[in-house]
């Protein structure tokens, strides 16, 4: 299955992530979801591998700026799904599709670990 990996260009998270992938010689694609996007399929079939509370970001600056109001919407897989949608930075970055189990965000022995490298 092909590689992807979802973030943002200038997320110091995702630069370790894209990095660590190019120095362990492995391919991806880069989804730059801020100016790309997210379609709705993409996001529904994350939160059908994993809790909504891991992909939303609620130590991130994104979701603490949401008022109050907005914060408290959300509750479940659904209104979370809604969020991601409407404001793709509250997602936890990077997300990893294709090399395993949906992974989210990034440590180099989580990765070292998904990927079977022995140098991580």
């Amino acid at each position: 299955m092909k590689k992807t990996l979802y973030g943002i260009p200038n997320c110091d998270t995702v630069k370790k992530a894209r990095t660590w992938l190019a120095d362990h010689g492995h391919a991806f694609d880069f989804h730059d979801f801020k100016k790309q996007g997210l379609e709705r399929a993409t996001v529904a079939a994350w939160l059908d591998q994993t809790d909504w509370d891991i992909l939303v970001n609620r130590k991130g600056t994104t979701w603490r700026k949401l008022s109050d109001e907005r914060r408290a919407q959300v509750v479940d897989k659904a209104s979370a799904l809604e969020l991601m949608l409407e404001n793709p930075s509250v997602i936890k970055r990077p997300v990893l599709e294709g090399a395993g189990p949906l992974s989210v965000g990034f440590s180099e022995a989580h990765y070292g670990v998904l990927f079977g490298d022995k140098a991580a």
